[in-house]
């Protein structure tokens, strides 16, 4: 489908989930200017946030990198790849592995449900 704008004002795209299914998605112009949006690639899989958390995006692969902003519940994001870092543990279980969800954006794989326990992206550089 592509990223499609209407005249209403809302956007529509396709996003595929870890399953392989594909839902249309369509967001109103307040909730992009509300939160950051960013576009994905057609067949960009993308994973859930655990649910009933709202988790950080830091700079780096640690809580001592500051925050870019804060996922809303129920958010699902990419990974582009992976890197090592400070240990977290969230409801996934404790790991070191921090998912990179945007260019100098990354979450705790602990809050991510990627169904592995390891790497499931490659190395970032």
């Amino acid at each position: 489908m592509g990223v499609e704008e209407n005249s209403s004002g809302t956007v529509t795209t396709d996003v595929t989930d870890v399953a392989g299914t594909t839902d249309t998605v369509t967001v109103t112009a307040e909730a992009v200017v509300a939160e950051e949006v960013t576009t994905l690639a057609a067949g960009t899989v993308v994973y859930p946030i655990a649910p009933g958390y709202r988790v950080n995006v830091r700079r780096g692969p640690g809580t001592q990198y500051g925050i870019v902003r804060t996922l809303p519940y129920g958010m699902s994001v990419p990974v582009y790849c992976q890197k090592p870092g400070e240990r977290v543990t969230g409801p996934y279980g404790t790991s070191n592995i921090w998912d990179n969800i945007a260019n100098g954006q990354f979450v705790a794989d602990a809050y991510v449900h990627t169904g592995s326990d390891g790497y499931i992206a490659p190395r970032c550089d």
